[in-house]
């Protein structure tokens, strides 16, 4: 395929019209920067066009806004009519071409490919309205092509994803433990989270890298939302970590820090989205404080872990699978600081909670992939998972696995979600090959469950913690053939799940 990274066709979209907006590139060898300037205008989407000869029908596999919804896969050129987040990568079995921004970048940038070239789309928004520069030059990403001279896709890719991230931020040690959430669904207590734990110590007895307890939804005082101040059955927060950490394990906590009840928090403070629910804009100075405040208690607590959840659709209206070029389908709304660009404004809000996270690790949840690598050590990169359905477990957690592997340790640790076990709902036959898939897959491992589990159960959690903390060569193989690959190479050998 002929590519020529400098040699592109260029649309401007404005609010109102432009009259002012001016586009820069930068380009140096596969690299080009892109730049933005604009006084009075207020640029919206900026479309790039670069027109390529194929003639192959090559087998092309794109990446997603936030999490996966258990949609990725590789499709024939010919069928291939979807908007791909950040980066593609297209192949004939014999060679690879990839292209995509690097991580960190100041726009939202999706690209579609077909027999006409390749069309890049760059959300420069804020909110569902063009953003006030005023005057400001703005570097909004940088294009990175890179060709390959082989069919070895997934080694490719990885190699490809690493030149993407110049800055991951990585745990010192393997992330593995116990998270209630799917075995619970938000009904626990200060005692059963005592007795999660007592379980998840004496299964990982043996292993000197202590596992992590995080207590998802269900401690504060309101079900999925602020404030973060516990309820009656946990009571004291502080206490429960400390009792964590005496036991053998160390403590995390889930919060949605963008969807708040408590009453100092103004209307004023909250974005404006019409006909939707009222969530904290986090460009306000106020809600900033808040933040924080909210973080650094937490932290003063105790807990070593942070998960939090919800961001990318309570800032922009949409889970990230319901949208498709832009991150916003909502128009007409707008920032409390109207001179950030939509992926700016994020940027800010991950950098701000990683830094009153201090030393504490963080998990992203539904936080958006690209711009929250160097600012999140583990990503959720799937949608969740089920205690309750096998069909959810297998068609969210295997695909995710299997098609953003190649980003786990290139831009944060992937982690394709929990092995969720609830008493008579998903056969142990089924759950116990997630189980020893995501043991063998060095991504973190977190399983949620009771002791009321049998005795083949612990058993078998008590192998697969020990797994994990080795480790192996690991790759998915059928993944030309299907969205949920059966065939994956494990130290050297062939495993085929029956999924």
């Amino acid at each position: 395929m002929n590519f020529d990274i400098k040699n592109f066709s260029v649309k401007i979209i404005c609010e109102g019209g432009n009259t002012d907006t001016v586009i820069e590139t930068e380009a140096k060898g596969n690299e080009m920067k892109l730049y933005l300037k604009a006084t009075e205008d207020k640029p919206k989407f900026i479309e790039l066009h670069w027109e390529t000869e194929v003639q192959e029908d090559l087998l092309v596999l794109g990446d997603a806004w936030e999490r996966s919804y258990g949609n990725l896969r590789f499709l024939p050129l010919s069928e291939n009519d979807r908007w791909m987040p950040w980066y593609f990568i297209a192949t004939d079995k014999k060679k690879c071409f990839c292209f995509g921004v690097k991580t960190g970048c100041n726009s939202f940038v999706s690209f579609r490919f077909d027999r006409k070239g390749i069309t890049a789309t760059v959300d420069v928004r804020n909110g569902g309205s063009g953003v006030h520069l005023g005057g400001r030059r703005l570097c909004l990403c940088t294009f990175v092509c890179e060709k390959y001279d082989s069919g070895e896709v997934f080694e490719n890719l990885c190699d490809y994803c690493g030149k993407l991230c110049d800055n991951p931020i990585l745990p010192k040690e393997r992330i593995y433990g116990g998270n209630n959430w799917y075995y619970a669904y938000g009904k626990s207590s200060y005692a059963q989270i005592i007795s999660d734990t007592r379980l998840l110590v004496e299964l990982s007895e043996d292993i000197e890298n202590r596992p992590f307890e995080v207590i998802d939804d269900c401690w504060q005082k309101n079900k999925c939302a602020g404030p973060w101040l516990p309820n009656k059955k946990f009571g004291d927060m502080k206490k429960l970590a400390d009792e964590i950490r005496e036991i053998g394990a160390r403590p995390g906590i889930w919060v949605r820090l963008l969807r708040n009840k408590h009453r100092r928090l103004k209307r004023a403070y909250k974005i404006k989205r019409k006909g939707r629910r009222s969530y904290l804009d986090p460009t306000h100075p106020e809600v900033q404080r808040y933040i924080r405040a909210d973080i650094e208690r937490i932290k003063g607590w105790g807990y070593e872990l942070l998960k939090h959840d919800f961001s990318t659709a309570d800032l922009f209206g949409d889970f990230g699978g319901n949208l498709t070029s832009g991150i916003t389908n909502v128009d007409r709304w707008h920032f409390y600081d109207r001179t950030k660009t939509n992926a700016e404004i994020v940027l800010d809000f991950y950098r701000l909670i990683k830094d009153a996270a201090g030393d504490m690790y963080i998990i992203g949840c539904n936080t958006v992939s690209h711009l929250s690598a160097g600012l999140v050590h583990i990503s959720r990169t799937g949608d969740d998972t089920s205690g309750v359905e096998w069909n959810r477990t297998r068609d969210y957690g295997v695909n995710t696995l299997a098609f953003r592997l190649a980003q786990n340790e290139k831009f944060y640790m992937c982690d394709a979600d929990c092995v969720g076990i609830q008493k008579d709902n998903i056969p142990w036959e089924k759950n116990r090959q997630w189980l020893h898939l995501l043991s063998y897959s060095n991504t973190p491992l977190f399983v949620s469950c009771c002791d009321d589990i049998g005795e083949r159960q612990r058993a078998d959690l008590r192998k697969a913690y020990k797994i994990f903390n080795e480790s192996h060569s690991f790759k998915p193989l059928d993944i030309f053939d299907t969205k949920i690959p059966t065939e994956w190479e494990i130290d050297g050998e062939k495993i085929k799940y029956e999924w």
